[in-house]
C-alpha cells in the first residue's frame, strides 16, 4: 500500500489524510465543487474533483470515485464514515479491481449490514439479543402473532435501515396493522429493500457501544466502552468514556460478547458493537457499525491507541498492536459535536460564511475540524463542523475542563450547537449520569431552548 484515496470529506478525510503522512503514504482527496475550498483538498497530496454539489453526483457516485483512483494511481481507499463506508457493493468493487478497501471484507459488511442477519450472528456467538422476531417477516398476519408474543410497545425496523432510520413504533395491536405496512413502504423508498423485522422495545435504556479491534490473522480485542446516550431524534451529541453506568464486570461481559460477534463474523479493522442497556444492567446487542466512527476520539483518548493508523496496517496486514490484558484506560473523557445548528429553535440547520473561528486549546483539549476562518459552510452535507474532545483525571474534572474548552470556543457568522453543551455541562440530571435516550427529546418537548 503507497498511495490511499480517501472517498470522504470534512474532519474525517482530514483525520485520514494525518495518519497515512504520518506512516509515510500518499493521500489523494476527492471533493464536489462545494468542497473546493476545503482542508482536505489543501492537505493532501494530490486533489481530484468528483462531481456535483449533491453527494449523490459526486461522494456517493461510485464510477467517479473509481475514476479518481485510476487517474492517480491509488492502489487503496479509505471511505471514512457515512458515504459509501458502509456500502458492501462498492468495497465489493474495489476488492475485484484489486483496490485495497480499508475497512472489513465486502462479505462481512455485507452480513453485518443486515440488521436480521446481524442479529442472527449474534445469537449464534451467544451475544445477548433483544427479544424480537426470527428474521425478516413479510406477512403482515405473521407480524401480528409474532408482536403479540414479544409484547408490546415494539420496534419495526428495516433490515437495512441505520442511523436512527427506517424504525418505527407500534403502541398496541391497532397501532402495529398500521405502521407494519408503512415501515415496508418507507424502507423500499428508503433503502430500496422493504424488508422489516420486529423487536422488543427496550424501555428507558441507554446507548452504549464497543470499539473493536481485529486483524487478518484472527485476533481480536475491544477498547472499552463510549456511553452515546445524549441524542436528539436518535442523533448522538454527547459522547463519553468511561461510561457513568458501567462497571468493571459488565464492561467486561460486553467487551466478551462484542468480541465473540466480531470473530464470528470473521471481522478485520476497527468497527463498533452497539448495545441497548435497560434499567436492571442487562444489555442487548443493537447492530454493528462495519467504520470508523464519528466518536473514535474518545476512545484514542482513553488508550491512546491511534484508531486509523491501526485501520491502516491492519490493511496493510499487519496484527493488531497488543493484546487484551495490555489494553489500559486512563482518565474521562468527553467529545462534544459542534454542529451549524441552532438549538433556540429546534436544531434548524445554519449553513454560511464562518466570519471567525477560534477553536479552544491547553492541555488535554483536542479538536478535530476541517473549519477555519470565512470558510463557507455547504448546506449540502452533515451539519458537523467540529469535533471537541476533553480529557480530565475523573468526570467531575472533565466537565470543567469542558466548560472552559467551550467558553474560549468563538464561531462568527452562523448559529452553532456550542451553547446547547454549555447547558448540558450545568444541567443537574446530566451531571448525575442518571439519565436515558429520551433524555433530550424530553427537554425539547418541554420548550428548552438551551441558552
Amino acid at each position: 500500500m503507497k498511495k490511499v484515496l480517501i472517498a470522504n470529506r470534512g474532519e474525517i478525510a482530514i483525520r485520514i489524510i494525518r495518519a497515512c503522512h504520518d506512516l509515510g503514504l500518499q493521500t489523494v482527496a476527492v471533493y464536489s465543487t462545494a468542497d473546493a475550498e476545503s482542508l482536505h483538498v489543501l492537505h493532501a497530496d494530490e486533489a481530484i474533483c468528483i462531481g456535483e454539489p449533491a453527494s449523490t453526483k459526486s461522494y456517493l457516485k461510485i464510477p467517479n470515485v473509481l475514476s479518481a483512483c485510476e487517474i492517480t494511481g491509488a492502489d487503496s481507499i479509505h471511505p471514512g464514515y457515512g458515504f459509501l463506508s458502509e456500502n458492501a457493493h462498492f468495497a465489493s468493487i474495489c476488492e475485484s479491481s484489486g483496490i485495497n478497501f480499508i475497512g472489513p471484507s465486502s462479505q462481512t459488511i455485507s452480513m453485518l449490514g443486515d440488521k436480521a442477519q446481524a442479529k442472527a450472528i449474534a445469537k449464534k456467538a451467544n451475544c445477548p439479543v433483544i427479544p424480537g422476531s426470527n428474521g425478516v417477516i413479510n406477512s403482515l398476519d405473521d407480524a401480528l402473532k409474532e408482536a403479540k408474543k414479544i409484547g408490546f410497545p415494539i420496534f419495526i425496523k428495516a433490515s437495512a435501515g441505520g442511523g436512527g432510520k427506517g424504525i418505527r413504533i407500534a403502541d398496541d395491536e391497532q397501532d402495529f396493522k398500521k405502521k407494519f405496512v408503512a415501515a415496508r413502504t418507507e424502507a423500499e423508498v428508503l433503502f430500496n429493500n422493504p424488508d422489516v423485522y420486529l423487536e422488543k422495545m427496550i424501555m428507558n435504556p441507554r446507548h452504549i457501544e464497543i470499539q473493536i479491534l481485529g486483524d487478518k490473522q484472527g485476533n481480536c480485542i475491544h477498547l472499552g466502552e463510549r456511553d452515546c446516550t445524549v441524542q436528539r431524534r436518535r442523533q448522538k451529541l454527547i459522547e463519553e468514556t468511561p461510561s457513568p453506568c458501567i462497571d468493571a464486570k459488565t464492561r467486561k461481559k460486553m467487551g466478551e460478547a462484542a468480541i465473540n460477534l466480531a470473530k464470528a463474523a470473521g471481522y478485520y479493522s476497527a468497527g463498533t458493537v452497539e448495545f441497548l442497556l435497560d434499567e436492571r444492567g442487562d444489555f442487548y446487542f443493537m447492530e454493528v457499525n462495519t467504520r470508523i466512527q464519528v466518536e473514535h476520539t474518545v476512545t484514542e483518548e482513553l488508550t491512546g491507541i491511534d484508531l486509523v493508523k491501526e485501520q491502516l496496517k491492519i490493511a496493510m496486514g499487519e496484527s493488531i498492536p497488543c493484546r487484551q490484558e495490555e489494553v489500559t484506560f486512563t482518565g474521562h473523557i468527553f467529545e462534544f459535536r459542534i454542529n451549524a445548528e441552532n438549538p433556540e429553535t429546534n436544531f434548524s440547520p445554519s449553513p454560511g460564511k464562518l466570519e471567525y473561528f477560534i477553536p479552544p486549546g491547553g492541555p488535554n483539549v483536542r479538536v478535530d475540524t476541517a473549519c477555519y476562518d470565512g470558510y463557507k459552510i455547504p448546506p449540502h452535507y452533515d451539519s458537523m463542523i467540529a469535533k471537541l474532545i476533553v480529557k480530565g483525571k475523573n468526570r467531575e474534572d472533565a466537565v470543567k475542563l469542558s466548560l472552559r474548552a467551550l467558553r474560549e470556543f468563538h464561531i462568527g457568522g452562523i448559529y452553532s450547537t456550542i451553547s446547547f453543551h454549555q447547558f448540558m455541562l450545568q444541567n443537574k440530571t446530566f451531571l448525575s449520569g442518571i439519565y436515558t435516550l429520551d433524555f433530550i427529546d424530553k427537554l425539547i418537548e418541554e420548550g428548552c431552548k438551551f441558552k
